[in-house]
């Protein structure tokens, strides 16, 4: 198992921030989510990254913002997700802390930005694979637009995100005032490891997806 490498940002968000900065990214794209350890006879190959079409237009018009409530659980039935939430902070040098390796099955959010459903872009994050095999996120790049994912919360209240892209962003030059930047609308962003693997810097890209409220239950 070897962890991906990213650069160092410094400085710390604001709670509850609109956006997420690059100092959250510097995890995201490098140290966060962990390469499944491959054969000796084949690594995958260090390909650019590819990315889908870029237009993030909603698929249906969003829906009024809620108040702020820390999420609990993350539901995405067209991929088999059904993971616990753990709040993610920021580490001494600025990195946001994964979820635990030792649970595949848990998923993680920025607690200090943005909640999800609340106006602003949200933050969850999970791995894509751990020591033990595939982990929550581990399908997330198949996820077609229009796909709903329900983030229960402690209000009582369910989230509900309609999926308006899925994009696989190079972590060489990784977009952050796209995927990171403020919104008006309440949006979210789901993030784990993808494109190539390489033996000495793990994964090459991340995987993006891109939704937008769009009910409450």
């Amino acid at each position: 198992m070897r962890n991906g490498h990213g650069p160092r940002a410094t400085g710390t968000p604001p709670r509850r921030a609109p956006s997420i900065t690059a100092l959250a990214w510097t995890a995201l794209a490098g140290t966060l989510l962990l390469a499944h350890a491959l054969p000796d006879d084949g690594p995958r190959g260090t390909t650019a990254a590819r990315a889908r079409p870029s237009s993030t237009r909603p698929v249906v018009p969003a829906a009024r913002p809620l108040p702020d409530a820390d999420p609990t659980r993350i539901r995405i039935p067209a991929i088999g997700v059904d993971a616990r939430l753990t709040p993610l902070e920021l580490d001494g040098t600025g990195a946001l802390q994964p979820p635990p390796a030792s649970d595949p099955t848990l998923a993680g959010w920025y607690a200090d930005g943005t909640a999800p459903g609340a106006r602003g872009t949200a933050v969850v994050t999970g791995h894509v694979d751990t020591p033990a095999g595939p982990a929550v996120f581990h399908r997330l790049d198949g996820l077609p637009r229009g796909t709903e994912i329900a983030v229960e919360r402690e209000d009582g209240r369910t989230a509900l995100f309609t999926v308006d892209v899925v994009e696989e962003h190079a972590k060489e030059g990784f977009p952050d005032d796209r995927v990171y930047g403020s919104s008006d609308r309440p949006e979210l962003r789901l993030i784990t490891c993808g494109g190539d693997w390489s033996r000495s810097t793990g994964y090459q890209a991340n995987t993006v997806v891109y939704a937008t409220l769009t009910g409450t239950r």
